[in-house]
């Protein structure tokens, strides 16, 4: 907060104004207590007097009378109200009725962008100015509100306060709608911003934050894949810092790169493998940070049948040659069910060298798939490579590679689990490529495949390069606040205008590396997702560990599905499908043939994009969103809560923060994440997996002591099930920070 004189009139108006909103609460002790420590401080600043209602208050927040966050809220509203109008020149009551002129001063300063100005009339903008409802800031907890101030509203390059909340989510509407049609475009920003600002929906933070903005994207996450040669590495290192620089989170498949010891022109033995090449991401991921906000976030994936898998897995651990540590990079296994088998049945597995299998075989191994359970084309190639004396492999138990994981996992909470095979299986576009890993925080599940180097030229004194452009994936994300909406009873209003949101995102976003542009527009895909399953389930009664949550999840997510689907279809209807629609799964109806949609509601729908085609290629991603998800008052993804109350730690204070809407009623079904039957949650999420067409950041919660064959079971069961990833394994004994670039 900027430092300002508190008036008399401030300081009365802020205690005369909390006793009326809040008459369910003893305010008097709290102000009396106030007021003495201001006759001491007869120096004191208006951030002073602000600071210690705050603390005076957040002193009464517990499992108990855990609503007086909202009170902390109110008076973190009053303060921002007060720093806004200092800065813009009017007064705090007036702070929301000036939406033109801060429109112009942000755009004059190079905060907006000037094609907010460009795209609307002073008088629509006024229009839209007019229908900000301040009262809905009242919706915010404490801890919501401060992170979406400290965070994300505009300010000044000086960081000076200008905007406020409601603003924020208006400004996002209408950067959303701009290039929506002239006659209908001032209501759809309208719907857009009824959606955000009653907190049925979120939108990812990269477009939280940037949004009207003149800098950074709105994508959240990327997948690159890497060619096997130099040019193709250090090409693919450069398109990761361009992008991580702008705000994105960034999946890296490594699975083509040579193992070390293989051949390079010839000579045998030569190649260091992917350790350096990591290497040089973890410095990429900590040196080219995001807008000095965070250092980068990249994840690596490598095949678990490739001959460096062991460095590999090593490479987070907090012991051995730092030579081959990637302390600053996080790690995923690309899995296919054959190893699974082989872990299951205690038998041996074998690596390869991915360059010399093309030079040997003819194919590359990663290329393929098991198209049906326990049968299909990749167990066929990878059988033909190991009976090939030929080709060289090492054999080992399948068992010790788990092992490895196993270990890995319990002491920095990684490798991520990709069941690639599940994955594939389940890929609408499989007619134009494969998956070959996921994405930073595992739900993104879209076609991959490397950008080459085609050729090089000079002419008229300048260099042309040609590129063949790969599949470089880009995630779109939002997500639905259940527990507001379901039981708001919004959904099939919100739906439509939330994909909408994400299927303008595609066509607005400017991304740097081009093939990732390319990739966006051919798929267009995007991800919805969700937040607020625990506490939707603490509202409704219903025991996180019980066969009704698991059919609850099946019969949501299904509805959710349904009219995810529609919206997108009603949009290629108006707009035109996506690119590559024809032949894919949605334009056969193998898709609704595989979920076993047969209801009349599902044929009639599936006979709707036979005729008018998908909008969209891939549709659903649930992601983490734990901090859009605090902002929004409600739990994380489909996770359950760690704990009824904590201290989100401050620099010189703690917030204090209890789950949502607790109340005797609720408390009794807000058990601990650590202390809940993994196996309910895993059955949950194959539950909700059906309708995914993409993955969902699903976490596995175990005590520090937990035995290797319980976790062991745990993967096990979580892949019979039909889970395509597992994201953390988080342990009582690990801290991990969360990606930020997906918290939709």
């Amino acid at each position: 907060m900027t430092t300002l004189s508190p008036s008399q009139d401030f300081i009365s108006d802020v205690l005369s104004q909390l006793k009326a909103a809040y008459p369910g609460q003893d305010m008097e002790e709290v102000i009396e207590k106030t007021e003495n420590q201001l006759r001491h401080h007869s120096s004191a600043e208006e951030k002073d007097f602000v600071h210690m209602l705050l603390l005076n208050i957040l002193e009464r927040v517990s499992i108990e009378e855990p609503d007086w966050t909202f009170s902390a809220a109110f008076v973190w509203l009053k303060a921002l109200y007060s720093e806004a109008a200092h800065h813009r020149g009017t007064s705090p009551e007036k702070g929301y009725r000036k939406f033109y002129d801060l429109i112009v001063a942000l755009s004059k300063i190079g905060i907006y962008s000037k094609e907010i100005l460009a795209s609307y009339t002073k008088e629509e903008i006024d229009d839209l100015g007019a229908n900000i409802t301040p009262e809905r800031d009242l919706l915010f907890t404490y801890i919501g509100l401060r992170t979406l101030s400290d965070r994300y509203l505009a300010t000044s390059h000086s960081g000076d306060l200008y905007e406020l909340p409601q603003e924020r989510f208006m400004i996002i509407a209408m950067t959303l709608m701009k290039n929506e049609p002239y006659d209908k475009r001032l209501s759809l920003v309208k719907e857009a911003y009824w959606a955000l600002s009653n907190l049925y929906m979120t939108v990812a933070t990269p477009t939280l934050a940037n949004a009207g903005k003149s800098y950074g994207q709105l994508s959240s996450c990327f997948i690159d894949t890497v060619d096997d040669s130099l040019r193709g590495i250090f090409d693919s290192n450069t398109d990761i810092a361009t992008l991580s620089k702008n705000g994105g989170g960034i999946g890296v498949y490594l699975g083509k790169i040579r193992s070390r010891g293989a051949m390079i022109k010839g000579f045998k033995g030569v190649s260091s493998g992917i350790l350096p090449w990591m290497k040089q991401l973890n410095n990429t991921a900590v040196s080219v940070d995001q807008l000095g906000q965070r250092q980068g976030a990249i994840a690596v994936y490598l095949d678990c049948w490739h001959k460096d898998i062991f460095h590999f897995l090593d490479a987070k651990l907090n012991n051995g040659d730092e030579r081959y540590r990637t302390h600053d990079l996080f790690t995923g296994v690309s899995i296919p069910d054959l190893f699974m088998e082989k872990v299951k049945a205690r038998e041996a597995w074998y690596l390869f060298d991915p360059h010399e299998v093309r030079q040997v075989m003819g194919f590359s191994l990663e290329d393929f798939y098991d198209e049906a359970q326990g049968a299909g084309s990749f167990r066929e190639k990878y059988m033909a490579c190991a009976a090939n004396p030929l080709l060289s492999k090492e054999e080992v138990p399948a068992i010790d590679i788990f092992k490895r994981i196993l270990r890995s996992q319990l002491e920095t909470g990684t490798p991520y689990m990709f069941y690639r095979d599940t994955a594939n299986r389940s890929n609408p576009n499989k007619h134009q490529g494969m998956i070959y890993a996921s994405n930073l925080c595992t739900e993104i599940m879209q076609n991959m495949s490397s950008t080459t180097v085609i050729e090089e030229e000079i002419e008229d004194g300048t260099i042309h390069v040609t590129k063949k452009p790969g599949d470089f994936v880009v995630c779109n994300l939002s997500s639905i606040s259940l527990a507001r909406a379901v039981r708001a009873g919004v959904l099939e209003r919100l739906v439509p205008i939330q994909m909408r949101m994400l299927d303008n995102v595609i066509d607005i976003n400017d991304i740097e590396v081009k093939q990732a542009s390319m990739t966006n527009k051919k798929y267009r895909a995007v991800g919805l997702g969700t937040f607020g399953w625990h506490h939707l389930l603490a509202l409704k009664e219903i025991s996180w560990e019980s066969d009704e949550a698991v059919n609850y999840a099946d019969e949501l997510y299904e509805s959710i599905n349904y009219l995810v689907i529609k919206a997108s279809m009603e949009l290629a209807k108006e707009k035109g499908a996506y690119p590559l629609f024809s032949g894919s799964d949605w334009s056969t109806g193998a898709y609704f043939d595989n979920h076993g949609y047969d209801s009349a509601n599902w044929k009639a729908l599936r006979e709707d994009v036979r005729s008018y085609g998908m909008r969209n290629g891939y549709l659903m991603a649930v992601a983490p969103n734990s901090s859009t998800a605090i902002i929004a008052g409600s739990t994380a993804s489909i996770d359950p809560i760690f704990s009824k109350s904590y201290s989100e730690e401050k620099k010189n204070y703690k917030i204090p923060v209890t789950a949502p809407d607790l109340t005797p009623q609720t408390t009794w079904y807000y058990k601990s994440a650590f202390h809940i039957d993994q196996t309910w949650s895993i059955r949950q999420n194959a539950a909700r997996q059906r309708h995914v067409d993409q993955s969902i950041s699903f976490n596995l919660y175990v005590q520090h002591n937990i035995k290797a064959k319980a976790l062991l079971d745990m993967h096990l069961s979580a892949w019979q099930n039909g889970l395509k990833t597992t994201y953390y394994t988080r342990s009582t004994s690990v801290e991990i920070e969360d990606c930020e670039s997906c918290e939709s």
